[in-house]
């Protein structure tokens, strides 16, 4: 495993419960700033295998990429709340280590 994909599994391993991060956010902290789809692709692989909490992981614009997945249920389940448009607040749910 690489240093950037071992970086990134740790950032989001550390999202607290009630908090989420952008793919952007995750990967400029492990100092590749354009590789937000990398970071997309190793949520996506690794998941179950880390035990990683993805559904704390979001895009930039405050919205949940994955339709029709758990993902919402399991953020409001630990208190993050939409607006009607479906958004997360990211200034007040933002993780900012």
């Amino acid at each position: 495993m690489n240093q950037f994909t071992e970086e990134v599994i740790a950032i989001i391993k550390a999202i607290p419960e009630g908090k989420v991060m952008t793919y952007g956010q995750i990967a400029k902290l492990a100092d590749h700033p354009r590789g937000a789809r990398q970071v997309a692709w190793i949520l996506h692989s690794m998941s179950k295998k880390h035990q990683l909490p993805w559904h704390r992981v979001i895009n930039a614009k405050g919205e949940i990429s994955l339709k029709g997945s758990e993902q919402a249920e399991l953020l409001e389940l630990e208190g993050v709340k939409r607006s009607e448009n479906g958004k997360i607040d990211l200034k007040t749910y933002r993780f900012d280590p």
